[in-house]
């Protein structure tokens, strides 16, 4: 019921129409049709009065649609007493536009989901006693010291009080590979804190720290961002003078005026009212069977028209999860018993790689050892007695301390080491790395099959991490250490549009909120990236972004057959009433035979059987060689 009655005051047009409608039914059984006229006429001129200021306002901001020739229609038919025929155009053009508006714009919930997902509390410790008290975020002040939990965000910009930390800071900087701080370093707020209890002191306010600068420039983008024209809006001025030319033409030589509110009978736009919202409803109602949310009928002709695709690396092109991808061996040693060792030292350090080479042993079914001594040099590495043995893993500088024979080992961009010793002889390595998706290359070879050509990355990893990647996925173009708003200007700068940005974490945010169309890869994604985003994919699959454009399309398609349909029909009929030879009555009937056959084609964007035929395609693909892409000028792109 409260939802209900939420729509009801949303949509107080359409519920007015409905009840009217009901009314007109009960006083119609009773034998008061006089009533029933008079109540459904005086009805049609508020509506039209109604839809008359929002046309006016419309004009005045330079954009002109089809509700003019509605309006026109409700004039009309109240005139020739068709007033049957004057409520279904006023339930047409209300429910036309309610359908659009709930397929259209963003809730302003999504960004005050965004606010919501800022820090909210801070642990402040009694520089004296040490006791931790929790305080809003919003009250902490520069000088206090705060401490930041195992697992906890960190709710201020701050400089580390602690020896030592670790931070994952991918959602912010676009880094997979967790940073690590020591005494003295600058710690960002949003970026999650290791294992580790860590103390900070705040260097910044809530306002001012990094987390709440993203909200900003999201909120700026957000409001930069161009409105999109109706796509039955384009189509509106010549259907709309057309219309009314042929209605006058019809009253001149008749010299009869009834023609011409039979002319403009079954001109009553409503195929452009519903052909474009149901087939976008259809449509959208498709993505969401996909695992793919779209937050507008507008997001799916952008879509549709896209030319340019931008990327994120971490997270979207990659896992977003280091993972332990490559075990090297020294002399005397093998790959199992290497990552058995390392594996069951690392049961005893607090390291955030740590988990990752144990989970790397487990795969492998191996059995680790344990031990009643160990001890870690915190951030770099974790010393352990297995027996008579001792076992070393860590940076290179920490195995040098008991091997001196250790040496280091080639490293690609994005990879990092972890060295073992022995007994105090060099073991070996083991690397690493933020894995590529398995499908991340095609996706990009399928953007181009599409028609979207232009490609570009953007990530704040270093320039050598970037290239690595994009080589591997076929994208020519990067650009590599940007911050949030540098993304937002390289995708601004941008000359082919609209352009779609892929991302998934908080440093996306204010790009996909800039760019076209924003996609966040939402199944692991940030709470920021999704809000800001005007398509989440809810799946862990970042195909399914192409997936988005061909549904768009098919949508767009559909949505200008039903369109050109009503068209085509409406225009007989207006020659056939030109002649006389429809009366209204018969026009108002006929025209309700054309909205249904356009409604019934727009329902097609639902899909089904496509879905199916589209994913024995992609798989089929799979095995295609990628077409070459055609990448974006990264000049171009700032």
């Amino acid at each position: 019921m409260p939802r209900l009655l939420a729509l009801a005051r949303r949509y107080p047009l359409v519920v007015a129409t409905v009840v009217v409608g009901l009314l007109g039914l009960v006083l119609g059984a009773a034998g008061a049709m006089d009533v029933v006229r008079w109540l459904f006429s005086g009805f049609g001129l508020i509506a039209a009065l109604i839809s008359s200021v929002g046309m006016v306002r419309q004009l005045m901001r330079g954009s002109f649609g089809v509700d003019l020739l509605a309006i026109i229609a409700i004039v009309a038919t109240i005139l020739v007493g068709e007033y049957i025929a004057t409520l279904l155009i006023v339930l047409m053009l209300s429910g036309g536009a309610a359908l659009e508006d709930f397929a259209a714009g963003r809730a302003a919930r999504e960004l005050d989901a965004l606010l919501k997902r800022a820090p909210q509390i801070a642990h402040r410790l009694d520089p004296h006693s040490g006791e931790a008290t929790d305080v809003p975020a919003t009250e902490v002040t520069v000088g206090d010291l705060l401490l930041v939990r195992p697992s906890e965000i960190v709710p201020v910009d701050g400089q580390l009080d602690s020896v030592s930390a670790a931070f994952d800071e991918s959602s912010l900087t676009g880094e997979s590979l967790p940073v690590e701080r020591t005494s003295g370093d600058a710690v960002l707020s949003g970026s999650i804190n290791g294992q580790r209890a860590a103390t900070i002191v705040a260097t910044a306010t809530a306002a001012n720290s990094q987390y709440q600068r993203i909200i900003a420039l999201v909120e700026e983008a957000s409001q930069s961002k161009a409105p999109v024209v109706r796509l039955a809006d384009r189509y509106a001025v010549p259907f709309t003078v057309g219309s009314l030319a042929l209605a006058a033409l019809a009253w001149v030589l008749s010299g009869d005026p009834v023609r011409f509110a039979e002319v403009l009978v079954v001109a009553t736009p409503c195929p452009l009212l519903l052909a474009a919202p149901v087939a976008f409803m259809g449509g959208m109602s498709r993505a969401a069977r996909n695992g793919i949310i779209v937050k507008g009928a507008g997001v799916l002709e952008a879509l549709a028209r896209a030319k340019t695709v931008v990327f994120d690396k971490t997270g979207t092109l990659t896992y977003g999860t280091p993972q332990i991808t490559e075990v090297r061996p020294e002399a005397g040693f093998s790959t199992d018993e290497l990552l058995t060792l390392a594996a069951s030292a690392e049961q005893y350090s607090s390291h955030v790689l740590a988990a990752s080479v144990i989970a790397a042993a487990h795969e492998r079914g191996l059995l680790l050892q344990t031990t009643d001594s160990a001890r870690e040099a915190a951030t770099f590495g974790v010393e352990a007695q297995f027996g008579a043995g001792t076992v070393r893993v860590g940076k290179l500088s920490f195995i040098h301390e008991g091997a001196a024979d250790a040496t280091a080992t080639h490293l690609e961009g994005g990879q990092l080491a972890m060295y073992i010793a022995v007994d105090g002889r060099f073991a070996g390595s083991i690397i690493a790395s933020d894995r590529i998706r398995d499908n991340a290359r095609q996706t990009v070879a399928d953007f181009a099959r599409v028609g979207v050509r232009e490609n570009l990355m953007l990530t704040g990893d270093a320039r050598a991490t970037a290239q690595h990647v994009a080589g591997q996925v076929g994208i020519v173009h990067v650009r590599a250490d940007c911050l949030p708003s540098d993304k937002v200007d390289a995708v601004q700068a941008l000359p082919q549009r609209p352009v779609i940005m892929v991302g998934d974490g908080v440093n996306d945010a204010p790009v996909l909120a800039v760019a076209d169309v924003g996609i966040a890869m939402g199944a692991k994604g940030s709470t920021a990236a999704s809000e800001s985003a005007d398509v989440v994919i809810l799946l862990d699959d970042i195909s399914r972004t192409v997936r988005a454009v061909r549904i768009g399309q098919d949508t767009v398609r559909v949505a200008l057959q039903s369109i050109w349909l009503g068209i085509v029909l409406s225009v007989v009929l207006m020659v056939v009433a030109a002649f006389g030879l429809i009366p209204a009555t018969a026009g108002a009937i006929s025209q309700e035979v054309v909205d249904l056959l356009t409604i019934l084609n727009a329902l097609r964007a639902i899909g089904g059987r496509r879905d199916n035929a589209a994913a024995a395609q992609e798989q089929r693909q799979t095995q295609m060689p990628a077409p070459r892409t055609v990448a974006a000028d990264a000049n171009r792109a700032g």
